[in-house]
């Protein structure tokens, strides 16, 4: 997606969101789909409020998935002048989106776990890599590194023995303790996704809320380096 531009001087004539799809973001004027962008809808009181699921009835405007993007829609008053009329937007929006989107992804890894496509538990998850099961793993942010290290030795010997594209994804997106607050005993230090419908929903919400948080920095002995 394209970067955030500089701020350019704009009339109320040229601010135009519409395109050929009727979906454009509102902060870089990139086209969209649905799949691509955040909608946003105005509630009867006039406030800014997501509509993730795309259901809420209304005229909406379009935010690209970053959370850069929604705080400088809140910050510049870009929904008042995208939906064209007096409108009310938390300066906490952008945090908000963040909560909802984090909600989504344990809420859909739960149903990805009643549906047999969703496996915890280090030993499990080594295997099914190992089985090309797997379409994606996932981490607690505060995992220990050697338990880490043991499922990446399983993703790369499954991507050389098949010799796939790319590797198997990993994600590390939740702490133990926002994953014990979310999804209980459900909660996880090792898991990951196999093939399926509730599997493919999991990878396509953690990968938007990837997104939206933007490259994060590791530190290693080398010195930090974007995720």
């Amino acid at each position: 997606m394209t970067a955030l531009t500089p701020d350019a001087p704009e009339t109320e004539d040229d601010f135009d969101l519409s395109d050929a799809n009727g979906r454009m973001c509102i902060v870089t004027r990139d086209s969209g789909s649905p799949d691509t962008l955040l909608r946003f809808v105005a509630a009867p009181d006039g406030t800014i409020v997501p509509d993730l699921k795309r259901t809420l009835p209304g005229r909406g405007c379009w935010v690209s998935p970053r959370r850069e993007a929604v705080d400088k829609a809140v910050a510049k008053k870009l929904f008042a002048r995208a939906l064209k009329r007096d409108v009310k937007a938390d300066p906490d929006l952008g945090a908000a989106v963040e909560r909802l989107l984090i909600a989504q992804l344990t809420g859909m890894m739960n149903m990805a776990r009643k549906a047999g496509q969703f496996i915890s538990g280090a030993a499990k998850v080594d295997a099914a890599v190992r089985s090309g099961e797997v379409i994606a793993v996932f981490h607690s942010k505060d995992a220990a590194a050697d338990g880490i290290r043991k499922i990446d030795q399983a993703r790369k010997a499954w991507h050389l023995g098949t010799g796939a594209d790319a590797e198997i994804p990993a994600f590390h997106l939740l702490t133990g303790a926002e994953m014990d607050e979310l999804m209980g005993q459900n909660a996880f230090i090792h898991a990951c996704a196999l093939a399926g419908q509730a599997g493919e929903g999991v990878v396509k919400r953690a990968t938007l809320l990837e997104t939206y948080r933007g490259p994060v920095l590791q530190v290693s002995s080398a010195g930090p380096k974007p995720q």
